[in-house]
């Protein structure tokens, strides 16, 4: 066949007649206004906050989509097409150089943000995003509003939780030291609560202990684990001051549980999707040992050793 204008014409067509039929017209037939089963419209201190978020490139560096293999990421939830009937433009965003924020609504309490915005190192050591603390209060408390409303009613519910436990903790913190780590401990399992950390009281593992104490907990819990981090001024009820709890009845297993699961109410986020079990228990090691003064590290009851660690001759 002779290369002709118009066999380059009809090529051109027949190559470009299915793209554009399944880029633009098929999305474009299968659109839908119809809100999907979260969905709900904002409110306008919300609206106020998601225009601060475009109008500061937050999509940069954030996106607002969980696809169906993203399931690492820790997410409950796949994002809906009717998720986005209200979003003009959409922020979807293309790069993950901080956390998907699809279902962030509910994940913190106000104060966390009020912190993390201040100056991000303080609740996450490590963070590469920049200080927001020039937007001023007004914008940020507008801002914290749009985050939290991220989820829809799924996040509305969670930010009930939040708010409940928030009262539940501060009453707790208010009654003084002895109500409060009586009232943290009741609400780990008793299970947990008779846990030792089955971890040796080694070197490295105090080492790896405390690299994750200031790659996670330092913001909050201080450098000398009293509670007075940076962020401490922006948190109600302060982080908790661990060098309170010796002879309190602390566990290997209550520091692994509360770093685990976090204490919803309060700015101790979960950890369970960011570090692995023997992190937890490792940061928890080094809590007990340099903070609190003990330690139940490989105490009994004990299994067979994981086949690594060093041979400790018993006596």
């Amino acid at each position: 066949m002779r290369m002709t204008p118009v066999v380059l014409v009809l090529g051109g067509v027949l190559v470009f007649a299915p793209v554009f039929f399944m880029f633009v017209l098929l999305p474009w037939i299968t659109m839908s206004e119809q809100g999907s089963d979260i969905f709900r419209q904002r409110t306008p201190l919300e609206e106020e906050g998601r225009s601060i978020y475009v109008n500061n490139g937050c999509t940069y560096c954030h996106t607002q989509f969980i696809r169906n293999f993203d399931w690492d990421i820790g997410s409950e939830r796949i994002a809906q097409a009717g998720d986005y009937v209200a979003d003009s433009p959409h922020l979807l965003g293309t790069e993950r150089t901080g956390p998907d924020l699809s279902e962030e609504g509910g994940e913190h309490p106000n104060d966390w943000h009020q912190a993390h915005f201040a100056n991000p190192r303080f609740t996450r050591p490590e963070s590469l995003m920049p200080s927001w603390d020039f937007l001023g209060p007004e914008k940020i408390k507008a801002l914290i509003a749009y985050k939290q409303s991220l989820g829809f009613k799924l996040a509305d519910e969670r930010t009930a939780r939040q708010n409940y436990w928030k009262a539940e903790s501060t009453a707790a913190f208010e009654s003084g030291p002895e109500k409060n780590v009586e009232w943290l401990h009741s609400h780990v399992p008793e299970g947990w609560r008779k846990l030792p950390n089955p971890y040796l009281t080694s070197a490295a593992g105090l080492g790896r202990g405390h690299r994750i104490y200031q790659s996670f907990c330092i913001g909050c819990h201080g450098p000398v684990g009293d509670g007075m981090g940076p962020a401490q001024p922006y948190l109600y009820p302060p982080p908790l001051n661990f060098t309170i709890l010796k002879d309190r009845g602390i566990s290997g297993g209550i520091l692994y549980y509360q770093i685990m699961n976090g204490i919803t109410g309060t700015a101790m986020p979960y950890f369970k999707k960011d570090l692995q079990s023997e992190k937890i228990w490792d940061a928890g090691n080094y809590v007990a040992v340099t903070f609190i003064g003990q330690t139940d590290a490989h105490a009994e009851p004990r299994g067979i050793d994981a086949a690594y660690e060093p041979v400790v001759k018993e006596k």
